[in-house]
């Protein structure tokens, strides 16, 4: 029987917390990372190797790895010392390396991939470096995926630079192919939109035949989302993209103990009000469940459960 075929599409913890439960399922997975990562390792490696950052796609390929567990803590391990070493993760090093042996990012992905016995494929949004800036509703425009959250400004609009990037096209052909599109979950303008800013991309999801998902976060993210419902990040995902992009979205309806909402208060995050008319009115499906899980102070998206969820709209 011909698998069905599921692009998931982001980049950040969200994604690779979802792999994990996707890979569990007799599906053929195909992700399409972001690419606009510009702190810590990743920005440095990007800096120094003039090559796309390779963090988020370092934890999607262990995500999807079906490696022995030692393996997966050497490819995670992150320096502590050494000169020029501290703070690199091996994962992160080698991706650098293969893709120097190659010459190409993707290609060196696609050799790792092996190596790791990778369930699905695993695709850069783009192929070279791109870097992300927001507009602000004061004019302002402050440059670089991991400054944008600092500024506490309200983002009008977030876009790349350089403005000739090109898709690749395995990515393209893996959205034509889907049965299921899935966006997020993710950071809205940092992890999800700089994959849909990418020309081509939301372009091909928009032709595609397949069903398409936006699991919303849980909670907003303070200096990207603050305030936000659920129907504001479907409508800054359509704004963006010129069109209504998806038809159906995932929202949590489980409670979210007192504790946890206090510790996100201290953060400046609040939970996502589901306002229901106004996602209808956005041409949009709603989908609630109790699609959380608690982990410690935080809460994760429920992988199995999401991905069951997903498995239904098949």
């Amino acid at each position: 029987m011909k698998k069905s075929k599921i692009v998931v599409i982001g980049g950040g913890t969200g994604l690779s917390v979802l792999l994990r439960g996707l890979k569990n399922f007799p599906v053929d997975i195909t992700a399409i990372v972001t690419v606009a990562d510009d702190g810590g390792s990743s920005g440095r490696l990007r800096k120094e190797l003039n090559i796309p950052p390779p963090g988020d796609v370092r934890n999607v390929l262990i995500a999807l790895a079906e490696v022995e567990p030692m393996i997966e803590q050497l490819f995670q391990h992150r320096f502590e010392n050494g000169h020029g070493l501290t703070g690199h993760s091996l994962g992160n090093l080698l991706l650098a390396g293969m893709t120097s042996i190659t010459g190409d990012f993707a290609r060196g992905i696609s050799e790792l991939s092996t190596v790791l016995n990778v369930r699905g494929k695993v695709f850069p949004a783009s192929n070279q470096s791109i870097e992300l800036h927001a507009e602000m509703t004061d004019g302002s425009v402050v440059s670089g995926e991991s400054t944008i959250p600092k500024s506490m400004k309200v983002i009008k609009k977030v876009f790349l630079t350089p403005k000739a990037v090109e898709p690749l096209p395995e990515s393209l052909e893996a959205i034509q192919e889907a049965d299921l599109i899935v966006l997020g979950p993710g950071s809205l303008y940092t992890s999800i939109l700089p994959n849909l800013l990418v020309p081509g991309i939301s372009e091909a999801i928009q032709a595609a035949d397949a069903r398409k998902i936006y699991i919303c976060n849980v909670m907003t993210q303070p200096g990207e989302t603050d305030g936000f419902t659920v129907s504001d990040h479907i409508a800054a995902i359509n704004t963006h993209t010129g069109g209504r992009l998806m038809e159906t979205v995932f929202v949590n309806n489980g409670h979210i103990p007192e504790d946890i909402i206090k510790n996100y208060a201290e953060e400046h995050a609040e939970p996502v009000e589901c306002d229901e008319d106004r996602i209808r009115t956005l041409g949009c499906r709603i989908v609630q469940d109790e699609f959380m899980l608690r982990k410690g102070a935080i809460l994760r998206h429920d992988a199995l459960k999401v991905s069951q969820a997903l498995l239904t709209e098949l």
